[in-house]
């Protein structure tokens, strides 16, 4: 009997502080994620984000626009998915959590960014719209993470196609990757440890 593939890749039995920091450098290092939510009518739908902040515990911080439609499918129905792929290395992440949208100036001003602007085109005549960080429009996305997966490998492509060649020959799964699954405890925990440290410092 062929092996299950991702039993194979599975590489659970590291550290949870392991599993984040090498989450953290894959999250870091792609530029652009994709945003899930869902439709009233049920239908889900994806479209590009740039995470804007990563913070403790893998929540990651997104901005949009007040008048977009995502935030109505968020209001409705707030779980949703955000994945990151590396081409290159094909190297991916799964971010399942809830969503939370937020207007608080003081995050906003915090989180700002010049570029934005290119967004936030400035409307004449209208000081509410000038693309800075008070511009009524802007709005930001943060998700809580409740569960993590992802796949990294640090393998040399002549490898990777050498177990590739060899599972097809042996009938089993090829392992090409680390595969690896963080619970929502371990999210939290590490979040907190993370606060306590960033307290102890100040």
């Amino acid at each position: 009997m062929a092996q299950n593939p991702d039993r194979a890749n599975r590489d659970d039995a590291v550290p949870t502080d392991k599993k984040l920091d090498d989450l953290y450098k894959l999250i870091d290092g792609i530029e652009v994620a994709m945003l899930t939510t869902r439709r009233a009518g049920g239908q889900l739908v994806s479209r590009a984000m740039q995470t804007q902040r990563r913070t403790a515990g893998t929540d990651l911080w997104f901005v949009t626009s007040w008048f977009e439609g995502k935030l109505d499918e968020i209001a409705n129905d707030p779980h949703v998915n955000v994945s990151y792929y590396k081409d290159r290395t094909r190297d991916w992440v799964s971010v399942a959590g809830k969503a939370i949208i937020s207007r608080d100036r003081d995050l906003i001003h915090g989180l700002y960014k010049p570029d934005w602007k290119a967004w936030f085109p400035e409307e004449e005549g209208n000081p509410r719209r000038d693309g800075g960080p008070n511009d009524e429009r802007i709005a930001l996305i943060l998700v809580e993470a409740q569960l993590v997966t992802y796949s990294k490998t640090d393998r040399p492509i002549p490898l990777v196609l050498f177990e590739v060649v060899k599972g097809m020959i042996t009938g089993s799964a090829p392992k090409v990757a680390d595969v690896r699954t963080i619970t929502e405890s371990e999210i939290r925990g590490a979040a907190a440890r993370e606060q306590k440290k960033g307290s102890e410092a100040r």
